[in-house]
């Protein structure tokens, strides 16, 4: 006899849809078996009730061994072996049923027996494990659906309790009724070939004890062929007793092995996080948004495939395409106070995911894997390993290692030539470039020490003139494109900072994390400070990111929050001293702040900000570049306009000197005059009579007509 078809019973505690899918193919199966079983029933109970119908009954039990191989099994289509058996049977029985009637007895012990057990005990023994774990299947789903609905506010010990346990109890009644179930159909292949031969071994040997006389008919080949059907069946029974033991003792083994798996969110001490994955599957819950605020989750089957994250739900034959995961970004948020859930957003951040995991475990490796074929490592020929060398060099990346210049160095391979220098769009600073920042050590450029800030915290820092200008202006709403509002009571006719600046560009940033650094002349800390960063991110498990607008103008760079329109943080566009992209993912860029005060003995202290783009790591730079060349422009303008008016207020100045000089020449000139008149002889009286004058009197009489004449000039 050929293999039989059979159901995998190691797949029943994942439960995957391809497994429902060949369930489903069996259960047809089996439909079908008791369909053409029920039939065959009938035609022997028709030869075992009537005696006069016996030739009929034998006949129509002859049409229908013929019709076998036109029947459509799902598993048993294809059996040549016993199709050509039972067209041989079925010529015997053709001949037989005109001439031959079988005693009663006889065919009740010998033909009725094992087709009345196989359909009153089989078949029934599987319609009633359908039923039983169809509830199972549906009691699992609902504990899964409540205890997904957990609560990760309000949490209660005694509820949580409860549904774990309820859980536990369902996803164990469901996987041992599925297996048992599998055994069932499994053996049912078996059960049917038995019950189809047997009842048909015991017709002919009941034929061959009554008909004494048919010697003529049934002669040696004819037994001889029913010898080797005995065989058969009897090598049918024990190689179904072998698989049967076999698949009893798996399920022993699994229940056993499975029963810790049973439990919703195992300890991770006993079953830990695999961070170099690259490939996963398994159930998800997916939010989809059915109005403004509502929402629903569905529970799907995710699986991986290449860089595209596929779903399929149970019953599909096939998975569809959820999302292209390459170059995504994933990360663990908060929705709607269910716990494990993060967020996939698409490289071109016009598509985005939330997805619920089930347990801890399980959050942590999607997170993971989804990263790691973000990075598209699993291109490689060892994915894994390389995913495991990438996690270890993380873990080591916190740990003092040698200069930027002699890492290169040693990276580089033999006959290469030294990379060109960056683009002054992708980076540039205030000063002259530093040649000798290579040759430094990296605690040179960032102290071991030194804390990382993962989120945006505005500053409070009194020496820092933009930045409390940004955190007194925090609760204020900023249009990012720099048009102001309509005229408030609060707004008393002042203009925002922004809204004369030339350039307004507005670029979708998020923020990675900050620290403060010894140095801000070279691209190389920029670029230590981002693995530092990431490297912190991995080891710590951090993948929450806050999602922010840059907004870049020839003043400011400003931080808005997308939702509220409400500025974060303000950074002056003088105090950026330093921007660059990263030299390999340029995604990633950040740029260095000189402000006032910090860790440092001196007054200046300087701290790099690093953030992730999608995709506009260079333009950012590039705007960056834009607007201190136009700020410093306008300096210039601003300088040169100053400048001419202190020359034009400096010729003013003379002008009145020299105008103030000229009316002193004209007074002087005057008074020589009167002093001349009044040194005349004066005229005579009409009494003949003179009126002489002393010196004195006429000296206060030409004071007295100066400070007239210069009064009324006044």
């Amino acid at each position: 006899m050929p293999g039989i078809d059979k159901l995998p019973i190691e797949e029943t505690l994942e439960d995957s849809p391809q497994t429902r899918s060949l369930l489903g193919v069996f259960e047809e199966d089996a439909a079908a078996i008791s369909n053409y079983m029920n039939q065959l029933y009938q035609a022997m109970h028709r030869i075992y009730d009537a005696q006069n119908e016996l030739s009929a009954a034998t006949h129509l039990t002859s049409k229908l061994l013929k019709e076998y191989e036109k029947q459509r099994f799902p598993l048993g289509g294809d059996d040549e072996v016993m199709s050509s058996t039972l067209q041989q049977f079925s010529k015997v029985i053709d001949e037989l049923s005109s001439c031959h009637a079988v005693l009663s007895t006889q065919l009740a012990d010998a033909m009725m027996f094992p087709i009345t057990q196989f359909k009153e005990r089989d078949l029934k023994e599987i319609l009633t494990l359908k039923e039983v774990f169809q509830i199972a299947s549906n009691d699992h789903d609902a504990a899964i659906n409540r205890y997904s609905r957990l609560s990760k506010k309000r949490e209660n010990d005694k509820m949580k309790y409860e549904l774990t346990e309820d859980v536990y109890t369902s996803r164990k009644k469901q996987h041992q009724t599925m297996m048992h179930y599998f055994c069932a159909l499994n053996t049912l292949q078996y059960k049917k070939k038995i019950a189809l031969l047997e009842p048909l071994l015991g017709y002919m040997q009941a034929q061959i004890s009554f008909f004494k006389m048919g010697s003529e008919n049934l002669n040696e080949h004819l037994e001889d062929f029913l010898t080797n059907i005995g065989t058969s069946v009897q090598n049918v029974r024990r190689e179904m007793a072998s698989d049967v033991e076999t698949m009893q003792q798996t399920i022993e083994d699994l229940e056993v092995a499975s029963d810790p798996l049973y439990i919703p969110d195992p300890d991770p001490t006993k079953f830990p996080v695999n961070r170099n994955l690259t490939r996963k599957a398994g159930y998800l819950n997916a939010r989809n948004k059915t109005g403004l605020v509502s929402s629903t989750w569905d529970r799907q089957f995710y699986f991986t495939q290449g860089g595209n994250l596929m779903s399929q739900a149970r019953g599909d034959v096939a998975g569809g395409l959820a999302m292209d995961i390459d170059n995504c970004s994933v990360m663990a948020v908060d929705c709607e106070d269910r716990r494990y859930c993060f967020q996939i957003t698409s490289f071109d951040g016009k598509k985005s995911s939330i997805l619920q995991a089930e347990s801890k475990k399980d959050h942590e490796e999607w997170i993971c894997t989804i990263n790691n074929i973000s990075k598209q490592i699993y291109l490689s020929e060892n994915p894994e390993e390389i995913a495991a060398r990438v996690n270890q060099s993380a873990l080591e990346a916190v740990t003092p290692s040698p200069s930027f210049q002699q890492r290169h160095e040693s990276l580089r391979p033999a006959g290469q030539p030294r990379p060109p220098a960056a683009r002054t769009s992708s980076s540039g600073s205030l000063g002259s470039e530093s040649t000798s920042l290579a040759a430094l050590s990296l605690d040179s450029l960032v102290a071991p020490d030194t804390p990382i800030q993962f989120d945006i915290i505005s500053p409070v820092c009194e020496d820092q003139p933009g930045q409390a200008k940004a955190s007194s202006q925090g609760s204020r709403r900023t249009n990012p494109f720099g048009e102001s509002g309509g005229g408030g009571a609060g707004g008393g006719g002042t203009k925002p900072e922004t809204e004369d600046s030339i350039l307004h560009q507005l670029f979708i940033v998020r923020f990675l994390g900050s620290m403060e650094v010894r140095a801000d002349d070279s691209a190389d800390v920029v670029y230590e400070t981002m693995r530092q960063i990431l490297a912190a991110r991995a080891i710590h498990n951090i993948f929450r990111m806050t999602e922010s607008h840059l907004l870049v103008t020839c003043d400011c760079l400003k931080l808005i929050d997308p939702q509220t329109q409400v500025t974060r943080l303000t950074f002056p566009l003088p105090s950026v001293v330093l921007y660059a992209t990263h030299q390999e993912n340029k995604r990633l860029f950040g740029f260095v702040l000189r402000i006032s005060g910090g860790r440092s003995e001196s007054n200046l202290s300087s701290i790099c900000y690093i953030f992730e783009s999608n995709n506009e790591g260079e333009k950012i730079c590039d705007s960056v570049g834009l607007a201190k060349q136009i700020a410093l422009h306008a300096e210039l303008s601003r300088r040169t306009s100053e400048k001419q008016k202190e020359i034009e207020r400096v010729k003013e100045q003379q002008q009145k000197e020299l105008s103030k000089q000229k009316q002193i020449e004209k007074d002087l000139e005057e008074q020589s005059r009167l002093i001349a008149a009044s040194s005349r002889p004066n005229p005579t009286s009409t009494e003949g009579q003179f009126v002489v004058l002393s010196s004195s009197q006429s000296e206060e009489s030409d004071l007295g007509e100066e400070g007239k004449k210069r009064e009324s000039e006044a």
